[in-house]
C-alpha cells in the first residue's frame, strides 16, 4: 500500500500543480476551506488558474488571497457576493466567471466524480443560466443539459483521516469536500487529525479517492459573526 500520509502541504502539493491548472477547493464560504493548501498555492505563486469553488473566500482570506496575488483566472462559482476584489476583477475583465445555481455547481462537481458526462435539470431553464445550452422538454416538464465538471487537482479539508485515506468531515464542513474529492484526478487532503483507522460505517469519503493527505494548523475564520442578544 502506498504511503498517502504527507508532512505537510509543501510536500503534499509539491509535483501535483503548475500553472494554468483546473482546481477544485472545498469549504462553503470559509467553513471547511483547504487553508494550508490554499496559502501554499499562494506561496509557490503558480499562475493562470481555473478554480472550481461555491465561492472565492472573503478579502485577504480563503481562496481571496490568490485572487489578490492575481492568480486565478476563472472562476467556476456560485456565489461571490464577500468579495470586493472579485467584483472589481469581474468587472474590469480581468476575471472570468461561469456562474451556476448552487445546486447545478454541486450535482455537476457530483457527476464528474460519477462517470456521469451530463444531467437535465429544470433550474435556470428561460434564463441567462440557459443560453447556448441544450434544452429538452420531459412529461411536459422544461429542462436545461448541464455538462459535468472534473479537475486537474482537488484541494479538500477533513476532520479526521486514517492511514488509508479514508476521510471524516463535521458537521457542516462536509459541504462541498466529499464530491470535489471524487471529481479530481489528485485529490489532496488536509485534515485536523490522522486515525490508525477510521470506523467503515461512519466513513464519507473512501480512501480510493484521496491521493494525498496531512495534518493542517487551521484557523477557522468566522466569515459573519452573529450574537445573541440574550
Amino acid at each position: 500500500m502506498a504511503n498517502k500520509i504527507y508532512k505537510n502541504a509543501t510536500d503534499a502539493l509539491s509535483g501535483v500543480i503548475s500553472n494554468g491548472m483546473i482546481i477544485m477547493a472545498g469549504g462553503f464560504g470559509l467553513c471547511g476551506i483547504p487553508e494550508n493548501s490554499i496559502a501554499e498555492i499562494r506561496r509557490l505563486e503558480i499562475k493562470n488558474l481555473t478554480f472550481i469553488s461555491n465561492n472565492c473566500g472573503v478579502d485577504g482570506f480563503g481562496l481571496g488571497i490568490l485572487l489578490n496575488n492575481k492568480q486565478i483566472t476563472k472562476m467556476v462559482s456560485s456565489y461571490v457576493g464577500e468579495n470586493k476584489e472579485f467584483e472589481r476583477q469581474f468587472l474590469s475583465g480581468e476575471l472570468q466567471l461561469e456562474f451556476n445555481p448552487q445546486g447545478t455547481l454541486a450535482e455537476r462537481i457530483r457527476a464528474g466524480g460519477a462517470g456521469i458526462p451530463a444531467f437535465f435539470t429544470k433550474t435556470g431553464y428561460g434564463t441567462l443560466i440557459a443560453d447556448g445550452k441544450e434544452t429538452r422538454e420531459f412529461n411536459g416538464e422544461h429542462y436545461v443539459m448541464e455538462t459535468a465538471l472534473k479537475a486537474d487537482l482537488s484541494i479538500v479539508k477533513a476532520w479526521k483521516g486514517d492511514k488509508f485515506g479514508n476521510l471524516l468531515y463535521r458537521k457542516t464542513a462536509r459541504n462541498f469536500n466529499p464530491m470535489m474529492a471524487t471529481a479530481g484526478k489528485i485529490t489532496v487532503a488536509e485534515v485536523e487529525e490522522i486515525v490508525d483507522e477510521l470506523d467503515a460505517d461512519n466513513i464519507h469519503t473512501p480512501g480510493i479517492y484521496v491521493d494525498r493527505m496531512f495534518v493542517g494548523k487551521f484557523e477557522k475564520r468566522i466569515e459573519q459573526r452573529t450574537v445573541s442578544n440574550n
